[in-house]
């Protein structure tokens, strides 16, 4: 027995990682790795271009870049103008298959949160990490999503696939109003059978995670108004508790009531007075008042994060309802801002979709990957067409520091992610739908 068991582990432990793929899924991989020299200097070409949100010039510059990657592996590419929304656009490319394979949307953005007014414009390399702005979030991501088309078309199964992308120009500031900014990414979602966003992968204690949730963004707004009148006579009656303590109440109500699972819900500016002015965009304000007089007005800003649909609306009925209760000497009203990010429950659909790229992992000798807390991941486009399509999310590169000068990415998990998602699209795309 000895003798013929050890033979046959020797053959085993020989075998190449890459050994459970498939003869094309092989080329797949090799493709990639022979691809990172060249996505790394489109990297540096679509960084050092600037693409603020609100730089439109710079915003179709980028786009008119990935319109180059696309069309020679066979995509339809078009410019979807934004005008009515104060935006550049978006990129929007479809590349039609045989019909009978699942279809699919992958989802990126062109913009970065670094306007030209940023001291932080151009990429720069230090060993396999580089650093610039939008580097991870999202130009990795898309730069990502170009070497797993590309080696699709490498080895011949892109001809098959139906696939459609959407490159948002105003992922980082969303335009007004939002049913018209995602109109095309809310259309291209009712038309797929599965969604795959190349926003940055999430890594924790050294281990790749899948991530199958994201939650929603919503800003809310508290205003108290209430009679002015000298401090002398605060709390009595006919005069009440003034704006700020009306205030003070609704806010500590929201903290004691309204905590439950997955659930989040910031105050980020109070201001209280005899006279309150909020600007345009409602992050500063001019506030006037004197202590010997009671408060005529208190204004609260907000967010709220939840897991799903159902819960952003069970949740702002509670705080309505806190809201609508009797103050003393003081009225209040809450109102949520419009444009607010739908969140992407974590479905049963997802998690087939995780479990299919688990397979992946094993079949590439990668370690299996873990759902992530949706407490960890921000929201994102992803969670506009969640409700009518199983998703996966994080299929770009790591990194860190995004939003922030410094941003960087890890250029060694370029390859792993591209195989990952060439695979998982080649799969789906011989499923049948």
């Amino acid at each position: 027995m000895k003798i013929i068991l050890a033979p046959l582990a020797a053959a085993l432990l020989a075998v190449p990682a890459h050994a459970a793929l498939a003869p094309a899924e092989r080329k797949m991989a090799a493709a990639v790795d022979a691809d990172q020299n060249r996505a790394i200097a489109l990297l540096e070409k679509l960084v050092n271009q600037n693409s603020g949100s609100l730089n439109p010039e710079g915003v179709t510059k980028v786009g008119e870049m990935m319109r180059a990657e696309l069309e020679p592996l066979g995509f339809a590419v078009r410019w979807a103008p934004m005008t009515e929304t104060k935006r550049a656009g978006h990129l929007v490319a479809v590349h039609k298959g045989n019909g009978r394979g699942k279809r699919m949307l992958l989802i990126g953005h062109l913009d970065t949160v670094f306007e030209p007014a940023s001291p932080f414009q151009a990429f720069t390399r230090k060993g396999d990490i580089g650093e610039g702005p939008g580097a991870g979030d999202d130009k990795g991501g898309i730069v990502v999503m170009v070497m797993a088309l590309r080696a699709m078309h490498a080895a011949g199964t892109l001809k098959d696939a139906d696939i459609e992308v959407v490159l948002t120009g105003d992922e980082e500031d969303a335009g007004d109003p939002i049913e018209v900014a995602r109109r095309d990414l809310i259309e291209a979602g009712k038309r797929a059978d599965a969604a795959l966003d190349f926003e940055g992968l999430s890594i924790e204690n050294g281990k790749d995670m899948g991530s199958i949730a994201r939650r929603s963004s919503d800003s809310w707004t508290v205003t108290v108004t209430a009679k002015s009148g000298h401090s002398s006579g605060i709390f009595a009656p006919g005069v009440g508790d003034g704006a700020i303590y009306g205030l003070s109440k609704i806010v500590t109500a929201f903290r004691t009531e309204l905590p439950e699972p997955n659930l989040t819900f910031n105050v980020g500016l109070i201001a209280g007075g005899s006279d309150v002015a909020l600007n345009e965009g409602r992050i500063a304000g001019t506030v006037a008042g004197k202590s010997n007089i009671i408060a005529a007005t208190a204004i609260a800003r907000g967010d709220l994060r939840a897991l799903s649909n159902e819960q952003i609306d069970r949740v702002k009925g509670k705080m309505q309802a806190i809201v609508a209760r009797p103050l003393a000497g003081a009225t209040a009203q809450i109102g949520f801002d419009p444009g607010g990010y739908p969140a992407m429950a974590p479905t049963e659909g997802n998690r087939a979709l995780l479990a299919k790229l688990n397979g992946i992992n094993r079949d590439l000798g990668l370690a299996e990957m873990q759902p992530l807390d949706p407490l960890k991941r921000g929201a994102g486009d992803i969670g506009f067409v969640a409700n009518d399509v199983p998703g996966l999310v994080g299929l770009g590169p790591s990194g860190a520091g995004s939003h922030a000068p410094g941003e960087t990415v890890d250029l060694s998990s370029f390859p792993r992610q591209a195989k990952r998602a060439a695979i998982l699209m080649t799969r789906l795309s011989r499923e049948t739908r």
